[in-house]
C-alpha cells in the first residue's frame, strides 16, 4: 500500500512538472497535438502506479519524451504557419453575413443543436443577431453579433468611460502576496502604510485588493461563531 501511495505522489509531481513545462495554454485551451499528449500522459501515469513490478522509469521516460515532443512541435508551429495548419487545422466559418453555411457544418459534423448551444454560450440567443460565427482550431465558437444586436459601447454612445484599472488581491486571509503587489506597482511598505491609515492589522484582514489607479478595498475577517 505504501509503495502505491509513493508511486502515485511521484507520478503526480511528474505530471505537474510536465504540464508546467508545456505552458499555461495546455490548461485552458487544448489544440489537437496538446490533447493527444495529455491523453497519452494520463495513460502512461497509470501503468507504473498499478504495476509495482515495473520500474518508475518505464513511465517517466516516455512522459518526458512526450513533453519534449510537444515543446518541439509548439516551436515549429511558431515558426511555420503551414506546419501549424497541418497539425491544428484552420478556423472554419459556419455563419457568414447571417447565413448558415451548411456545407461547413457537415464537414465539421456539427449538428444544429450543437451550433445553437455554442451560440447561446457566446451570448447570442437569436440566429438573426449573428453576423459571423467561426469554429476555432481548439473547437470553440467565436461569435460576432450584428451591430444592431450588439451592446452599445461608451465610445459609440459618445460617453467618456472611466480609465481601465487592474485590481488584484494583495492580502488573502492575512497573508501578503508580493507577486500581486508588483502587478499593481506597489510594495509591502505601501501596504502596511495603507493598513495603518485604515487602522487595520494584517492578521485581521480577510481580503485586501489594490488597483493600479491607487484605490484599494479592505474586508476584515468575521468573528468565528460560537
Amino acid at each position: 500500500m505504501l509503495i502505491s501511495l509513493l508511486r502515485t505522489v511521484i507520478m503526480y509531481i511528474a505530471i505537474l512538472i510536465g504540464v508546467r513545462l508545456m505552458g499555461k495554454r495546455q490548461i485552458s485551451q487544448l489544440q489537437t497535438s496538446e490533447l493527444v499528449v495529455t491523453l497519452l500522459i494520463s495513460e502512461l501515469a497509470v501503468m507504473p502506479i498499478q504495476q509495482h513490478d515495473d520500474p518508475l522509469w518505464n513511465g517517466l521516460i516516455p512522459m518526458l519524451v512526450l513533453v519534449v515532443c510537444e515543446i518541439v512541435v509548439s516551436l515549429f508551429m511558431l515558426k511555420s504557419g503551414k506546419f501549424r495548419q497541418a497539425v491544428c487545422g484552420s478556423p472554419m466559418v459556419v455563419i457568414e453575413n447571417g447565413r448558415v453555411l451548411q456545407d461547413q457544418m457537415r464537414r465539421l459534423r456539427m449538428s444544429t443543436e450543437d451550433l445553437f448551444e455554442e451560440l447561446r454560450l457566446a451570448g447570442a440567443f437569436a440566429l438573426e443577431d449573428v453576423a459571423y460565427a467561426i469554429v476555432e482550431t481548439n473547437g470553440k465558437l467565436s461569435v460576432l453579433k450584428k451591430a444592431s444586436a450588439d451592446s452599445l459601447t461608451p465610445k459609440q454612445a459618445g460617453v467618456k468611460a472611466p480609465s481601465e484599472a487592474l485590481e488584484v488581491v494583495v492580502v488573502s486571509d492575512g497573508h501578503i502576496s508580493e507577486h500581486s503587489l508588483k502587478l499593481c506597482g506597489k510594495d509591502p511598505h505601501w501596504l502596511r502604510e495603507q493598513l495603518k491609515f485604515q487602522g487595520a492589522d494584517l492578521s485581521d484582514v480577510f481580503i485586501m485588493t489594490a488597483r493600479t489607479d491607487g484605490r484599494q478595498l479592505i474586508i476584515k475577517k468575521q468573528p468565528k461563531k460560537g
